[in-house]
């Protein structure tokens, strides 16, 4: 298990996104000393979570532990460093590839753990169920970075996903089963639903 504090990929990506939307605020306020020095912040973050936290395997690590070793499960989370832009160019190519194959979208969503992982477990609450607010966010990081025919395969599977389901809305999650011509996607027995995020 990781020894804490942890540094979760997602929360990286929220933190550099923070730094870059309220440097401009304080540059509009008159407060030029503090908008450069938080984009500085957000650079030397951008540098050190591109370097830190991308693994060997070409993907971005679910967590750091406190020791900065790596927790390299292939899950959505990584899909969020997108939307808060910290991905770098080429990396964001590899992690929208990635997401998009077969073990990461089930074809109504993307899983929030490979298929190929030995904890998956298809109606398991965060490892391998479909989050319809977790793949909003990931597809507003594809769209971010340019990448509109994956875009359009992954909202097209929520719009098909969200058919399947009464009033057309979106529980809180479903099951990670991969889609099939003659099957809906699987309720979670528990989903919250209506749930105000999906």
């Amino acid at each position: 298990p990781l020894a804490p504090p942890i540094t979760l990929v997602e929360v990286q990506a929220y933190v550099y996104m923070a730094l870059d939307r309220l440097a401009p605020v304080f540059a509009a306020l008159g407060d030029a000393e503090t908008a450069r020095d938080l984009l500085q912040q957000a650079k030397v973050l951008q540098e050190r979570f591109n370097r830190e936290m991308w693994t060997e395997d070409g993907f971005y690590a679910l967590a750091l532990d406190d020791a900065g070793r790596q927790a390299r499960s292939i899950a959505s989370n990584a899909g969020q460093a997108l939307w808060g832009g910290i991905a770098t160019g080429d990396k964001a190519l590899a992690v929208v590839r990635r997401l998009m194959e077969p073990d990461m979208f089930s074809g109504w969503g993307i899983r929030t753990l490979s298929s190929a992982s030995p904890r998956y477990n298809p109606q398991g609450y965060h490892v391998g169920t479909v989050w319809p607010h977790d793949n909003s966010i990931i597809a507003m990081g594809f769209k971010r970075y340019g990448f509109e025919g994956e875009l359009n395969r992954l909202v097209t599977g929520l719009f098909d996903a969200a058919k399947a389901f009464p009033y057309y809305r979106l529980p809180e999650l479903f099951g990670g089963m991969a889609r099939s011509a003659h099957h809906s996607p699987v309720p979670y027995p528990v989903a919250c639903q209506p749930q105000a995020w999906a």
